[in-house]
């Protein structure tokens, strides 16, 4: 029976012979009659059985030199069948399509199941495409052919097929999506520019190889090979292996080039990236066989970690060291308090793979230290290793803004130097990711520490002020108490008006609170002072020098304040104020006409100049004059 099988086997082999004719050498075995195909694979089958047989039990037969003559020629053909369908099927056999059918990857048919084998077509369903259903039927074929040629000992041969014609396209794909062959060299001495186009390239051709390149090679081998592990590992890695060696290794060359701090929004991208692929990473590489791809992806993570958390300490030392002596004219936003918030903020933008990082590696010893305060102003559901760093780092800039403070001279211009740049940062806290990291606590605990400055700034810079007041403004003083009181608040309110008309509050809403508050304390009290002691100085000649300012004259003048200009620049002159005039005279003509204690003003009178040289400068501040005059009137 076994002889029979041979002598059965012999006419189909040798009809496929690929000597036997012109025909045979041009035509497709699988593709031009599929039935014929599988009846190829079946005599094949039987001859090795044949085989095995006569060897065991009848080692003299002759029949076993033409079994041997006839396997050799079935193999021969089925190389080539191999070939011929692994290069004229590209298109059905890409990755894209064979990871669409991924169904097909966990089958593991037996070699002689040929009724399961039969059920590979029926796993697509209808709604399967005809190019689904082609793949399906080609890569049912390979497994046919790869399973009858490893049954017959014949596995390195069609592993080498295998190798050759499907590495190509891996490599042809990583090419498309611009991976090259990368050097350190190269790498290093790559701009910043340029490293950016090639990480942007990087990070697109990651998730492409990893789901659809390397997973859709996972299960063509899966599929084709399942008769034998060893050749299945052995198939995948030789195909993958150089391509998957050097995608994974480029995040490792970019963590060791130049670690400057912008470079660590690369390396998140990087870092992020191989944590999202991860879980298909392990599961595509798990084997034995592609240990060296898993050390590589491995190994370029804990790079990326590395130079990330390097660079996180290197910047936190950077503030600390920070030694610019530069004086931020008018109490301003220091521009390290821009670069460090923008910085810290783009961080925060990064909170998951930052919280990864910093979970493997210790606190400083400083951050130990202040933990416990600095946990105090974050809510629980905020305390992660990224927050609290975020927070740690915005904590050290803030110690940094104090010493910077000192620079300035004048105390109360300290504390707007610190107001103004701590609603910065409160500010971008509020208008970033770090509002969700820091939370709602620690912006509350920052803003009261803004309204203690601000109330510093107003307490200190105007005290000479409010003091040049007596303390019961509305008891009148002598003649001589008066005047002196007059010429010391003027020197006083110039003096602080000079100064603070080139300081700036940079936030619009504290500026005006600030100005308000400044104005609510200061207005009232000299208008008490103001109506209780001017009647006393009706007489003097030179009145408009000993009272240069009406009540509503301060406010006028308060509104120039905390916008950043120099004094020839402010809208208000303390020269022949125009206002402060036409107030005395308001006030002295409804003294005298006012007879019956009626409200009425006599506006009827101008001002005029005391000396003709003054006389175009006081045509000019008529004009003002006259202006005022209106908007009082509507104002009444």
């Amino acid at each position: 029976m076994m002889e029979e099988n041979i002598d059965n086997a012999q006419t189909i082999i040798n009809k496929w012979n690929l000597n036997s004719s012109s025909y045979t050498k041009v035509t497709s075995l699988f593709q031009t009659n599929r039935k014929e195909g599988k009846e190829f694979i079946k005599s094949v089958k039987e001859l090795r059985r044949a085989m095995n047989y006569l060897l065991a039990e009848y080692a003299t037969s002759t029949k076993l030199v033409l079994a041997q003559q006839l396997m050799q020629i079935a193999m021969k053909r089925l190389e080539r069948e191999l070939y011929n369908i692994l290069s004229e099927n590209r298109d059905q056999l890409d990755h894209e399509s064979i990871s669409s059918n991924s169904s097909l990857g966990s089958s593991n048919f037996g070699d002689d199941d040929e009724a399961r084998a039969e059920e590979e077509l029926e796993i697509v369903d209808e709604s399967t495409t005809e190019m689904g259903r082609v793949s399906v039927q080609v890569m049912s074929d390979l497994k046919s052919i790869a399973d009858c040629m490893i049954g017959c000992g014949y596995g390195k041969e069609c592993v080498k097929i295998y190798k050759v014609i499907r590495k190509s396209m891996i490599d042809e794909a990583l090419y498309r999506l611009g991976i090259e062959r990368f050097r350190s060299s190269y790498i290093h001495k790559m701009s910043f520019e340029d490293c950016n186009e090639t990480i942007k390239k990087w990070l697109k051709a990651m998730k492409i190889a990893v789901k659809t390149l390397f997973n859709g090679e996972r299960i063509l081998c899966d599929h084709m090979f399942s008769a034998s592990d060893t050749i299945r590992e052995s198939s995948f890695y030789g195909v993958v292996k150089e391509g998957a060696i050097n995608l994974f290794r480029l995040p490792e060359l970019v963590a060791k080039s130049k670690k400057s701090p912008e470079r660590i929004f690369q390396l998140i991208e990087l870092y992020e990236a191989f944590s999202d692929m991860w879980p298909e990473i392990d599961l595509i590489f798990n084997s034995q066989s592609t240990s060296s791809i898993m050390s590589q992806a491995l190994s370029s993570t804990l790079k990326l970690r590395d130079s990330i958390h390097s660079i996180l300490s290197n910047f936190e030392s950077s503030i600390q060291k920070d030694s610019s002596k530069t004086v931020i004219p008018g109490g301003g936003i220091h521009p390290m308090t821009i670069s460090v918030m923008d910085y810290i903020s783009s961080l925060a933008d990064h909170s998951g793979a930052l919280c990864d990082v910093l979970t493997n590696y210790p606190r400083s010893p400083s951050l130990t230290k202040l933990q416990e305060s600095l946990l105090e102003s974050l809510s629980s559901s905020e305390q992660d290793e990224a927050s609290i760093h975020l927070a740690w780092l915005i904590l050290v800039l803030l110690c940094k803004l104090d010493c910077k403070a000192e620079l300035h001279k004048d105390v109360s211009l300290s504390y707007l130097f610190l107001a103004n740049n701590l609603q910065f940062i409160v500010d971008k806290v509020h208008t970033s990711s770090l509002k969700f990291l820091l939370g709602e606590d620690w912006i509350s605990k920052h803003m009261r520490m803004v309204h203690l400055y601000a109330s510093h700034i107003e307490s200190m810079a105007w005290t000479n002020v409010f003091s040049s007041l007596p303390d019961n403004e509305s008891s009148p003083l002598s003649s001589d108490m008066a005047k002196e009181t007059f010429r010391r608040f003027n020197v006083a309110f110039e003096e602080a008006y000079k100064k603070q008309i080139s300081w700036i509050v940079q936030d619009t809403k504290m500026r005006e609170e600030l100005k308000i508050s400044i104005s609510n304390k200061l207005v009232p009290k000299y208008r008490e002072f103001y109506e209780a002691n001017l009647t006393l100085l009706s007489e003097e000649s030179n009145l408009e020098l000993l009272v240069k300012f009406s009540p509503d004259d301060l406010g006028n003048y308060l509104s120039d304040l905390f916008h950043g200009t120099s004094t020839s620049e402010g809208s208000h002159s303390f020269s022949s104020s125009p206002s402060s005039l036409l107030a005395l005279q308001r006030y002295f003509t409804m003294s005298e006409e006012n007879q019956n204690n009626d409200m009425i003003w006599d506006l009827s009178n101008e001002p005029t100049p005391v000396e003709e040289d003054h006389a175009v400068g006081m045509s000019w501040e008529m004009d003002n004059i006259s202006i005022s005059f209106e908007t009082t009137k509507w104002q009444t």
